[in-house]
């Protein structure tokens, strides 16, 4: 079965392409890719010629060094993925499986027609691990940490299904904040006012800034998640005396009840404020408002 996260929306793709942050120039070429059944469309999936590997999250630096080692080129590849956006989920978009496997074997052809060095579907599940395997593609394995909900009645009931050292650690850390003055407002979809996205890209600007980056998405890009998916967003604001001190945003899943942390950056350093704007709070809120998962 099918399963898409919001960021294989339209909208979240069209987003990315129209706002700058993964188009032709920033090293993003469109190769999205479709099968047809007559005037049926059977299967999807974007793809990009991509002239260099920033913004994917899985590390193929040294593949690319070897390339150059030997005198060969590894750009342009061929990439299959959500740009900036590690999530695990559907990425070749099928009726069925005979229409998956159509998708995967197209894909190898393009990549042959790009003159690409290679094909990288990102973060797949199970059935396009499968459909990719049947094209021969070789799989990548990677690890990630999820939070899923096991019936807590409120953070204070998870934190005690813990081992005593880290729920003292959790704790500390949470004391830490409060007795520093900060306090959590957290706000979702429309809710989420133009002040509130404003404060939170200087936020997210500053988090690039501090390790010598630039950030990959643009201010228009929050701008068009606003005005054409707000749904999906939920923002904890951090505030001490009344002012912004920090912010996180997370992605939200509502049919499936499922939560991704993905942005953060603060004003201000107060020791401890990342922990619990990036995962303290929302997963006592993901178990406040009945999510089943956090990412």
């Amino acid at each position: 079965s099918l399963q898409p996260t919001p960021f294989m929306r339209h909208e979240y793709l069209q987003a990315l392409h129209a706002s700058g942050s993964a188009a032709a120039d920033t090293g993003w070429q469109p190769q999205f890719l479709s099968v047809w059944d007559g005037q049926r469309l059977v299967a999807a999936c974007p793809a990009w010629l991509k002239s260099h590997s920033y913004g994917e999250y899985v590390f193929d630096w040294a593949w690319a060094d070897a390339y150059r080692r030997h005198g060969l080129s590894y750009y342009p590849k061929l990439l299959v993925a959500v740009p900036f956006t590690p999530v695990p989920g559907s990425r070749l978009l099928a009726v069925d499986d005979e229409a998956r496997s159509l998708l995967a074997q197209a894909l190898r052809a393009l990549a042959t027609e790009t003159e690409a060095s290679s094909l990288h579907v990102l973060f797949g599940d199970a059935a396009d691990q499968a459909a990719l395997a049947e094209a021969g593609c070789t799989a990548r394995a990677g690890v990630q940490f999820h939070w899923t909900a096991e019936g807590d009645a409120d953070f204070a009931a998870f934190l005690a299904r813990l081992q005593r050292d880290k729920r003292k650690k959790i704790q500390q850390e949470q004391r830490r904040v409060r007795e520093a003055g900060v306090v959590f407002e957290a706000r979702q979809g429309q809710d989420i006012t133009a002040a509130d996205w404003n404060y939170f890209y200087r936020c997210y600007q500053q988090t690039y800034r501090e390790h010598h980056s630039t950030p990959y998405l643009s201010r228009d890009f929050f701008a068009r998640m606003a005005s054409h998916m707000p749904e999906h967003w939920l923002m904890f604001t951090a505030l001490r005396d009344g002012g912004r001190v920090a912010t996180s945003l997370i992605a939200l899943d509502p049919e499936r009840r499922t939560a991704f942390g993905r942005y953060w950056g603060a004003t201000e350093h107060i020791p401890q404020l990342h922990f619990d704007a990036c995962y303290y709070q929302p997963l006592a809120w993901c178990i406040a408002n009945g999510y089943q998962r956090f990412e």
